[in-house]
């Protein structure tokens, strides 16, 4: 039986992140952290599309735009290239994703997610 799933809840986030934010944090507490890296990864061109991004011709392409347009600060740039190459790592190399990795990477999809789709969400409307 799968423990509880790992990370937080996210406000306000379209359908096409919902269900993959939850399915990755479910994939964390029954112990699969590799399809929680690999299901990551896709997040983040799902953020991209749900954001404005439209169809990219490489999965590099949605991740720049993130960074290009303000969806991801320059200081956590280096952490959505953690969540590709961590992806990659689980789509084409042998070993599995570690329990700590994939904890990193569930982590900062959380804030990114938060970030963009949650806390506007919460500004008082008329400011």
């Amino acid at each position: 039986m799968p423990g509880v799933a790992f990370g937080a809840d996210v406000a306000n986030l379209p359908a096409s992140l919902k269900d993959p934010y939850s399915e990755a944090r479910n994939c964390m507490a029954c112990g699969a952290f590799t399809a929680a890296a690999m299901i990551a990864r896709k997040i983040l061109m799902n953020v991209a599309l749900s954001l404005g991004s439209g169809v990219r011709d490489s999965f590099k392409s949605y991740v720049d735009w993130l960074a290009e347009n303000g969806h991801v600060t320059p200081r956590s740039k280096g952490w959505v290239d953690h969540i590709r190459d961590k992806g990659n790592e689980a789509n084409h190399e042998i070993p599995q994703v570690t329990k700590k990795d994939a904890e990193n990477v569930i982590v900062f999809l959380e804030m990114l997610l938060k970030t963009n789709f949650e806390y506007p969400d919460r500004v008082p409307k008329g400011n």
